[in-house]
C-alpha cells in the first residue's frame, strides 16, 4: 500500500513510518520544512511539504494514497481551539477524498481518566475534558457512519522511548531535577497505562492492514503502573528523594500537568490484541526510564 502519514517526523509518526516501510509499504509523509523533508527522505519515505492548516497539501497527499494514518497535531498548544479546528478539517477532508471507497483512515486519539475501580476498554466512549475542544473520535465516527473505513488508535498517557524529548516522562524528570525531589500525589496508587513508541507503531500498521474496521484500538502494553513506582524510578535515576505530596503541593511542583499526574486511567488492550494479533515486544516503562538522558 501507499500510505499518507501526517506527522511523519514526529515522536509516534516517525516510528509509524519505519514500521510501514519495514512491512513493505510505500510512505508519503507530510513535513513542514525542507530540513524535515530531507530527514524523512533519508528513511526511504517520500516527503510532501505542507501542514494540517494547508488543505491543498492534505488533499494532494490523500489523493495519491491507498490509506491514511494521521498522527499530527498543531504545534501551537497555546491555541488549542485553533489546533483542534485544523485537525477536524483535516480528518473530514480525508473522509471526503476516500468517500465511496474501502481505503482506510487511521486517526490518533487518546485515553482519559477512570474511576478507581474502572478499566478503560475499547468499547468505552471517547474521552472528553470539559471546555477542551479536541474531539478526533467524533469526526471519525461520523465518517464511519457514512460507510467510510475509519477508526482510531488510542494512545496511553505515556508513549515512551529512550530518546524522548517531549511528553510526560521528560517533563516529570525535569521537574524532579529542578525541585530536587521526585513526587507523587497522595498514596501514588493511581495507575498510568503505557506503551513503547515502537510497539504503538505496530498497532497503527496492523489496524491499517486490517482495513480500519471496528471499534477503537488500544495501543496499550502496560495496563496500569502505579504512579508511585514511576516516581521511584525517576528518583533512583536522578539520585533524588521520593516524596508524597498533597494535591495543592503537586500543583506547585508539577504545574499544568498536575491533573494528569494525579489522574487514574488503567486501560485494557485485550480486544486489540485478539483482533490484530498484536503483542508488545519492547522494554516496559520502568526499564526504559533507566535509559533516559538525565541532563
Amino acid at each position: 500500500m501507499r500510505v499518507f502519514v501526517t506527522g511523519a517526523n514526529g515522536w509516534v509518526g516517525s516510528a509509524v513510518v519505519q514500521e510501514l516501510l519495514t512491512a513493505g509499504h510505500q510512505v508519503l509523509g507530510l513535513v513542514r520544512s525542507e530540513e524535515a523533508a530531507q530527514k524523512l527522505a533519508a528513511t526511504g519515505a517520500t516527503p510532501l511539504r505542507g501542514a494540517l492548516s494547508d488543505l491543498d497539501s492534505l488533499r494532494r497527499g490523500a489523493e495519491q494514497a491507498d490509506g491514511v494514518i494521521h498522527t499530527a497535531f498543531g504545534l501551537d498548544l497555546a491555541d488549542i481551539a485553533k489546533s483542534s479546528a485544523e485537525e477536524k478539517q483535516a480528518i473530514e477532508l480525508f473522509g471526503e477524498v476516500f468517500a465511496g471507497s474501502d481505503r482506510p483512515i487511521i486517526v490518533t486519539s487518546g485515553l482519559g481518566f477512570a474511576a478507581p475501580d474502572q478499566l478503560i476498554t475499547e468499547t468505552a466512549p471517547p474521552f472528553m475534558i470539559p471546555n477542551f475542544p479536541r474531539a478526533p473520535e467524533q469526526v471519525v465516527m461520523a465518517i464511519a457512519a457514512r460507510g467510510g473505513r475509519a477508526t482510531v488508535v488510542r494512545l496511553p498517557r505515556t508513549v515512551h522511548g529512550a530518546n524522548e524529548q517531549h511528553g510526560f516522562m521528560p517533563m516529570l524528570i525535569r521537574a524532579a531535577r529542578e525541585k530536587g525531589v521526585s513526587a507523587y500525589v497522595g498514596d501514588g496508587q493511581n495507575q498510568w497505562p503505557a506503551v513503547h513508541r515502537l510497539d504503538a507503531a505496530r498497532v497503527f500498521c496492523l489496524a491499517l492492514e486490517h482495513g480500519a474496521q471496528g471499534s477503537p484500538f488500544h495501543a496499550v502494553a502496560e495496563q496500569g503502573i502505579p504512579f508511585k513506582a514511576i516516581a521511584e524510578a525517576i528518583g533512583q535515576h536522578l539520585g533524588v528523594p521520593v516524596v508524597s505530596q498533597s494535591p495543592e503541593e503537586a500543583g506547585a511542583h508539577f504545574g499544568p500537568i498536575a491533573m494528569f499526574v494525579a489522574g487514574n486511567g488503567p486501560a485494557s488492550s485485550e480486544q486489540t490484541r485478539a483482533r490484530l494479533g498484536w503483542q508488545p515486544t519492547q522494554p516496559d516503562l520502568l526499564a526504559d526510564l533507566a535509559n533516559y538522558a538525565v541532563s
